[in-house]
């Protein structure tokens, strides 16, 4: 199979991650600082995209990294209505709905896809996103909640969850498509999912409050809690409990899990506490999963950066155990991942999909009926 050359961009808050493959070799890699000062200065995060680029291009200079032959540049894809998962080409729509955040959440990774589109078309390369935020396979159970109206969705690490499921089978001589799994991804925010024969069947909104207290997320908190805890409180600043002021920020004021474990070892019992009640929340809803999966799992995988602490994995091997193998892998493999994914378009396994522009989920069909018949009844 051709190596092709495809160069990945993964924006962050105040740096862009990049990375150059010749097939799957990583031949360079940096994370590209970018002055908090001047991106203070943009009012969205589409209106830093010139300056990323620039800072971009001039460390691929200074590094002497030509990007001549260059066969496709995938971006973090962020921004858009949800979608199954998959490679999708960039076009007009996507790079309409990431820059104008067509999912109402603003993240640094939308500024993914039209990076991507800016390098490739600079050097006749093809553009795609990978397995973005928004993907969304949930099964029809999945969705439904008590108040009517409201329906589930889900924002999760998609590109590393499937990745890391991917991966794995294939250490097992399996394809994804023929294992269930329950990944988790435990960094900054918490995923965790119930991967049924190649689809993400369920999961936990880490960007609507559901699933385990992370660092920085407060996690599920029970409705007639959180109404009390919002009287005579800016509604703004309590959603931001949901994905930058939640859990050990919240309690502690910082959302560095190694200085929190630091302070337990040295004898901190309030940050014992709440690091241990992360992980019994992560182990929570592991089990969860594993009865979306009835039962039937091949193994559970842990990545993302605290899957470092020997501790934490340790902990989730004793209470989970019992469910299926425990595997981890620290780390993420997010820049591999949206490499892999264009390799398998280039190479023909798999198809590049068109992006849709409408929310995958449009309601039940017996839904529709149901309101067609209440307005022939009202004529």
């Amino acid at each position: 199979m051709k190596p092709y050359k495809i160069f990945t961009i993964n924006p962050g808050s105040t740096s862009t991650k990049i990375a150059l493959f010749e097939g799957e070799e990583k031949v360079f890699s940096a994370n590209v600082s970018h002055d908090a000062k001047i991106l203070a200065q943009f009012k969205t995060p589409n209106e830093q995209r010139p300056y990323r680029e620039e800072t971009i291009r001039a460390l691929l200079e200074e590094n002497g990294i030509s990007m001549d032959g260059l066969d496709a540049c995938v971006g973090r894809g962020g921004g858009l209505l949800s979608m199954e998962g998959g490679t999708y080409e960039i076009d007009d729509l996507i790079l309409n709905h990431s820059s104008e955040c067509a999912n109402g959440v603003q993240h640094p990774a939308n500024l993914g896809p039209g990076l991507a589109k800016e390098f490739a078309d600079r050097y006749g390369a093809k553009a795609y996103v990978v397995n973005p935020p928004d993907v969304d396979e949930l099964q029809d159970l999945a969705r439904m909640t008590g108040i009517k109206g409201v329906y589930r969705v889900i924002h999760l690490h998609a590109l590393n969850l499937k990745e890391t499921a991917i991966r794995h089978a294939a250490s097992m001589g399996k394809a994804y498509e023929d294992c269930n799994f329950i990944v988790c991804h435990i960094g900054g925010g918490i995923s965790v999912s119930a991967h049924r024969k190649g689809r993400m069947i369920d999961g936990f909104d880490i960007v609507g409050g559901e699933g385990p207290m992370a660092p920085t997320r407060c996690g599920s908190v029970a409705a007639a809690d959180l109404l009390r805890y919002c009287e005579g409180k800016d509604l703004r600043e309590v959603k931001k409990l949901c994905t930058k002021n939640g859990g050990f920020v919240s309690h502690t004021g910082i959302s560095d899990a190694l200085e929190l474990t630091k302070r337990a070892s040295a004898g901190d019992k309030y940050a014992g506490m709440l690091w241990n009640t992360m992980i019994y929340q992560i182990g929570k809803c592991i089990g969860s999963m594993a009865v979306v999966l009835e039962g039937h799992v091949d193994g559970i995988l842990l990545g993302g950066g605290m899957v470092y602490n020997e501790e934490l994995v340790r902990k989730l091997e004793d209470t989970c155990g019992w469910i299926a193998p425990v595997t981890a892998y620290p780390g993420e493999f997010e820049m591999e991942a949206m490499a892999a994914g264009a390799q398998r378009v280039l190479s023909g396994k798999e198809t590049a999909k068109k992006y849709p522009g409408v929310s995958r989920f449009q309601g039940f069909d017996f839904e529709k009926q149901e309101n067609q018949t209440g307005r022939e009844r009202e004529r």
